[in-house]
């Protein structure tokens, strides 16, 4: 440990990043003390042992055997603590790069130690500063740094001039060492061989420590927070150590099992990902939805679709749930038809979402995904109850996705027409280029979810002179995704809270020509919480005032519209509908559940397409694996991970990193992006990965029996010497290791 700490020393001083440590355990288990150093230009983030090192030093020469040169990189060099001459390595250690000093005998001349137990770490610091090239300066003050002077830089300076080398297909030795990194690139790389982690070195097997443990360490693969509330049933920490590892395309393979519009839902998915984030806790959460946008914004990866099938199913409706039940019927093969009542598919994601929020270019690049999968589109074909009935005659299976089309009012003594109108169809009109510019106008949106805080903007953007929303709860009730409602203030939006509105009446006086109008509200206050969750809103008695418009938008939410459905079918979701029809009618997305978020309605296609799938073929339904399966654990286990189970003290505190935006100034008169995302995916990096294994090796490193390894991804516990501690678990940063009775 001595030695990786005065290498590690020598690099800091120039500059370098490094790190020193130990396995510690390694001595009760019989096998030798192990420490590793890495020194690097750029930080270093690895905390593993090292398991396929650049050089290897050996301190006792007992120790060599095939097993010491385990994973060792071509070109590498093994410095040995030996009075042997290098050409007797060289004949155990053909093609390898070889170097040998007598450090034992030069810590003996210098008195460093004893006689018995000499200490030998500063000289085998100069030997290896010479083979790296390192001046003698350096060497010398790693030493002073540490304290260690006198004798131990005499020691240093004697090993730096009296260390042997011997290049691969050498005749002779040398005692100039050739640097490493020099021309020659040394041998081919070896199988790997039993390396000491195993305890493979020769030495007499180790004792039984005893049969009294009453506990023993398992390994578990537990749910991440982020995975458990996702709505569309994504890996979120599947795709996120993907883009941890810089593999972007496994990330949108990951992605693509669950959903078929990751750009689409980087954009506008209000995140409830990041509202779990166990990150939270040390310095805030992964920007989940940020590195989903990302991976769709810039993978190019396919997913394949199977052989086709006989049976063919109809989706009516192309908005997100019509959208992934067409996409993953389409991936187990089933001729599917897409058919959309108006002239271009994707819903509400074409007519309800402005395009400073989701640019029409995204949607049509995630549908186009979805048709080279072979799905028919019809465009242009609303259907009623008759159309129904005879496509479920030409069908196997129907899913009916139309969305919520029936938007709810407020009676306020005006009528519907006039200076009021509904927020998505004031949306759907913008998007067309059918809106005319509101120049000067002053307007009042009722409502608190995403479709107010659009329409706020958009009517903001459209020359509005002032644009006041308008909800009866306070701003930590509203529905609407946060940081939308934080850009619509930065961009000069108005929030009034706790008002209800009552009446719309006319103005009575002449002068008010800007705003013809007076919206009656009352003040509201909260009290108990509803069916919702959220505190009810209760009127305060005598408490009504006006406030000036010339323009209202309601945008109190959607219900759905059932007429399309003959009269006794039953709607459910997932479920068969029973009536009239006699083919498989399933109802989705927000026609059924009424959640209103396109990753809710992504859950919900998902969830049909495969149960439309069991249903016609009697086959298992895909994608029932563990989220994130992939390592060998020994339970798969239900249990969310939630901040108390993480080990956040081990991790690094590193800021988000947030995605640009346009200035208030130069979004507020213009529908360009607002949002510009990320340049890279370095922060798929802050990723704890809760409950699901990493290979850190901190169970490894810290196991004090050292009866712990990792062969490949798979970690072994040889259960016949181990005493059941917990060092293991208690040391697991994920919650990957938990201790189970015997």
């Amino acid at each position: 440990m001595t030695l990786a700490k005065i290498i590690a020393t020598s690099r800091f001083l120039v500059g370098q990043s490094v790190q020193a440590f130990g396995l510690y355990a390694a001595e009760r288990s019989g096998a030798p003390v192990q420490a590793f150093c890495r020194f690097a230009d750029g930080t270093i983030h690895n905390r593993n042992l090292v398991y396929e090192p650049d050089h290897v030093v050996v301190l006792d020469p007992t120790l060599v055997g095939p097993a010491i040169l385990d994973g060792l990189k071509p070109g590498g060099w093994l410095l040995v603590n030996t009075a042997e001459a290098v050409e007797l390595l060289a004949e155990r250690f053909t093609g390898q790069r070889l170097a040998a000093v007598d450090a034992t005998a030069i810590a003996r001349r210098h008195r460093l130690g004893t006689r018995s137990l000499p200490i030998v770490n500063t000289a085998l610091a100069g030997a290896f500063g010479r083979l790296m090239g390192w001046s003698g300066e350096e060497i010398e003050a790693a030493l002073v740094h540490l304290e260690l002077v006198g004798a131990n830089l005499a020691a240093a300076a004697e090993a730096y001039e009296a260390v042997v080398t011997r290049l691969p297909g050498a005749a002779g030795s040398s005692g100039r060492p050739v640097p490493a990194g020099a021309a020659d690139s040394g041998p081919p790389a070896r199988p790997r061989a039993p390396s000491l982690l195993t305890g493979n070195t020769g030495l007499p097997p180790a004792t039984r420590t005893g049969l009294w443990a009453t506990l023993q360490p398992r390994r578990q693969q537990a749910v991440a927070p982020c995975n458990h509330v996702c709505p569309a049933g994504n890996d979120v920490r599947g795709f996120l150590q993907a883009l941890a590892r810089d593999d972007l395309e496994a990330a949108a393979s990951i992605l693509l099992r669950t959903t078929p519009l990751p750009a689409v839902c980087g954009r506008v998915c209000p995140a409830p990902c990041m509202d779990r984030c166990n990150r939270i806790g040390l310095d805030g959460a992964v920007q989940v939805r940020e590195l989903e946008r990302y991976v769709g914004d810039h993978a190019a990866y396919e997913p394949p679709a199977a052989n086709g099938r006989a049976e063919r199913v109809a989706v009516i409706g192309s908005g997100p749930a019509g959208l992934t039940a067409a996409y993953h019927l389409a991936l187990v093969g089933y001729p599917v038809v897409l058919i959309e009542a108006g002239e271009r598919p994707g819903g509400l994601l074409r007519t309800g979402i402005p395009g400073y929020r989701l640019p029409g270019a995204v949607v049509d690049r995630e549908i186009e995904r979805i048709l080279r999968l072979g799905v028919e589109l019809r465009c242009g074909r609303p259907v009623d109850r008759t159309s129904l009935l005879r496509l479920a005659r030409q069908h196997d299976a129907l899913l009916v996705a139309t969305g919520q089309q029936e938007a709810r009012s407020l009676r306020l003594g005006l009528g519907e027409g006039g200076p009021v109108e509904q927020g998505l169809e004031f949306l759907a009109r913008s998007k067309a280029g059918r809106m005319e510019r509101l120049d000067g106008e002053v307007v009042l949106v009722v409502g608190g979810g995403n479709t107010a805080v659009d329409a706020a903007r958009t009517a903001l953007r459209l020359g509005a002179e002032r644009v006041t929303i308008v909800y009866r709860r306070t701003r930590h009730e509203m529905p609407a995704i946060t940081e939308e409602v934080d850009q619509a203030l930065e961009e000069g939006v108005e929030l009034l809270q706790l008002l209800s509105p009552v009446q719309l009446r006319r103005a009575g006086d002449a002068a008010a020509l800007a705003a013809p109008y007076a919206l009656v509200c009352r003040v509201m206050e909260l009290g108990e919480p509803d069916e919702s969750g959220r505190r009810r809103p209760v009127e305060v008695a005598g408490s009504d005032f006006e406030l000036a418009c010339s323009r209202v938008i309601l945008a109190l939410g959607q219900s759905a519209d059932l007429s399309v459905f003959p009269d006794g079918t039953e709607v459910r979701d997932g479920e068969r509908l029973l009536g009239l029809l006699e083919k498989p009618v399933f109802a989705i997305g927000d026609l059924a559940t009424g959640d209103g978020t396109v990753a809710s309605a992504i859950g919900s296609g998902r969830r049909a397409a495969l149960h439309i799938h069991r249903t016609l073929s009697g086959e298992p339904i895909g994608g029932e694996e563990p989220a994130g399966a992939g390592r060998p654990v020994d339970v798969w286990s239900d249990e969310v991970v939630h901040p108390e189970a993480m080990k956040l003290h081990l991790f690094e505190g590193r800021q988000p990193e947030r995605g640009g935006r346009l200035s208030p100034w130069a979004r507020s008169w213009n529908f360009e992006e607002v949002a510009l995302g990320l340049e890279g995916v370095a922060e798929a990096k802050r990723c704890l990965s809760c409950g699901g294994c990493t290979e850190c090796d901190r169970c490894v490193t810290y196991c004090p029996e050292g009866v712990l390894k990792r062969v490949g991804s798979v970690f072994e516990f040889d259960y016949s010497y181990c005493k059941g501690c917990g060092v293991c678990a208690a040391e697991c940063p994920r919650n990957v290791i938990f201790m189970s009775h015997l």
